[in-house]
């Protein structure tokens, strides 16, 4: 079977996926910084809360990590539509976005502060630290640095994830391959520009968040170094 591959569209349309690759990358950023801050603070309830607190963090994790993340952005979307609670497609793309990462980084960052050892906690202790010095000063900056590369993996897939808010009208990169494509019905060669940039996206925030880590966790214990 001969076909032949016509980028041509490329020279009329490029402008319009540069704007949808800012839109996703606008979008992954924003999803990291709120799913990252809200992701941490349910998790140290979850290890550090009442017992009700955990409960109720707990379920929010399994609800949110046992549910598609495209019925979570329906629901947001057209549900909250249908009770005449008007939400943006932009805000509740992000809405959804960092409802789903924050309960898988709760897990992540769960798991980093379990794995402190008992004995660094009882020696601040003993050093008349408060409790929220002990949180904020030992023990968060160690279980988020054990766990990054986890959260590099989890950040890079809900970019991914990013792809699925086309289908609230969410105007990123997945959803201008569609409108591309009912204009030049070269669907193949489009969804492979698409899978390319996508692979660029993933690369830049690989490297990005590594070297953030680089720097932030390279220096914390440069200075906790003793002279």
């Amino acid at each position: 079977m001969n076909y032949d591959f016509d980028f041509s569209f490329l020279s009329t349309h490029w402008r319009e996926l540069i704007d949808g690759m800012l839109l996703t990358l606008r979008l992954s950023v924003a999803t990291i910084v709120f799913g990252f801050v809200l992701g941490v603070a349910l998790a140290v309830v979850r290890t550090q809360g009442s017992p009700l607190g955990r409960k109720l963090v707990s379920g929010y994790v399994d609800l949110i990590r046992n549910t598609p993340l495209v019925i979570q952005a329906f629901w947001l979307f057209f549900g909250l539509a249908a009770l005449q609670i008007r939400v943006p497609a932009m805000a509740a793309a992000i809405i959804a976005l960092t409802i789903n990462v924050s309960a898988y980084t709760t897990e992540i960052v769960r798991a980093g502060i379990e794995s402190i050892p008992r004995g660094q906690l009882e020696a601040a202790s003993c050093l008349g630290m408060s409790r929220w010095k002990v949180l904020r000063l030992v023990i968060l900056p160690q279980a988020v640095e054990r766990m990054y590369p986890a959260l590099i993996s989890q950040f890079v897939l809900m970019m991914l994830a990013t792809s699925i808010m086309s289908q609230i009208s969410t105007e990123e990169l997945t959803a201008t391959g569609y409108a591309i494509q009912s204009q030049t019905f070269r669907g193949f060669e489009i969804y492979l520009v698409i899978a390319v940039l996508y692979l660029v996206l993933s690369w830049l925030l690989r490297i990005s968040m590594a070297g953030f880590a680089a720097v932030v966790f390279t220096r914390r214990r440069r200075l906790k170094t003793p002279l």
